[in-house]
């Protein structure tokens, strides 16, 4: 059975990790995808994703898009919606880290983490809960992270950005409810992806899972399927909620 047959969703950051993952899983139970990148380094892998999600019988497009910048979000949402007619899904999913202790962190290393990993979560929201309202319907996801629950050190700029999605979504959900929009947010741990190729093996693999329950490091999959879940009406009654996918870290 597919879950999202005639759906259509947005992806940020989807050219490769946890946002291609995703695109990838929605798609394969029948959602439209819009997804974005940012970089021309990644323009060849989108054009691959992009066919390759084609290939599974829905449409889609990529979109070379800066979800940190709010006239580019606005262009984007714009260009979805007359392209696709409607827009039921928005995966708030780009992100970086600049791990660094404090003592020698930037503020341009600061102010750049915001940028991407927080105020795109504001930009697309923002542009998205027009059409969502209008059908007075609609599921928005915010990928937050473990991190932004436990914290840890050297990287105080990626857990304030990706706590304050935590607030940010709690406090949307309570806005739009009413409206029958629902919004919620991911909070995966450790996920083996090109950012984390480095804990993939080795003493400091070792000691990380050692402090997960399941004993191992998910994957892009894991956090597509709780995704998949929240944007389909089997989440219909859940909203503001931050559902971590971590393996049991945070327990």
């Amino acid at each position: 059975m597919k879950l999202l047959e005639g759906k259509v969703a947005v992806v940020t950051g989807a050219a490769r990790g946890i946002g291609e993952g995703i695109a990838l899983k929605l798609a394969e139970h029948g959602a439209n995808i819009a997804f974005t990148y940012v970089s021309d380094g990644s323009a060849g892998k989108a054009k691959a994703l992009e066919e390759k999600l084609k290939s599974l019988g829905v449409k889609a497009k990529a979109s070379k898009s800066n979800a940190g910048d709010y006239a580019q979000c606005e262009q984007l949402v714009n260009d979805v919606i007359k392209e696709f007619g409607k827009l039921d899904i928005c995966v708030n999913n780009a992100g970086i880290s600049k791990d660094n202790l404090l003592l020698r962190m930037t503020p341009e290393q600061w102010d750049e983490v915001m940028q991407v990993n927080l105020k795109s979560v504001f930009n697309m929201t923002k542009q998205v809960i027009r059409p969502m309202m209008k059908a007075k319907s609609g599921s928005i996801i915010n990928m937050s992270s473990i991190i932004g629950l436990i914290g840890n050190a050297g990287q105080s700029s990626y857990a304030a950005s990706k706590a304050g999605i935590i607030a940010f979504t709690k406090s949307v959900a309570k806005e739009l409810g009413s409206r029958n929009i629902r919004c919620n947010a991911i909070a995966p741990g450790f996920i083996e992806t090109d950012m984390t190729g480095y804990l993939k093996e080795g003493e400091q693999a070792d000691k990380y899972k050692a402090g997960i329950a399941l004993g191992k490091f998910g994957t892009a999959e894991d956090i597509a399927n709780v995704t998949l879940f929240l944007a389909s009406d089997m989440s219909s009654y859940v909203t503001g909620q931050v559902i971590t996918a971590d393996g049991g870290i945070y327990m």
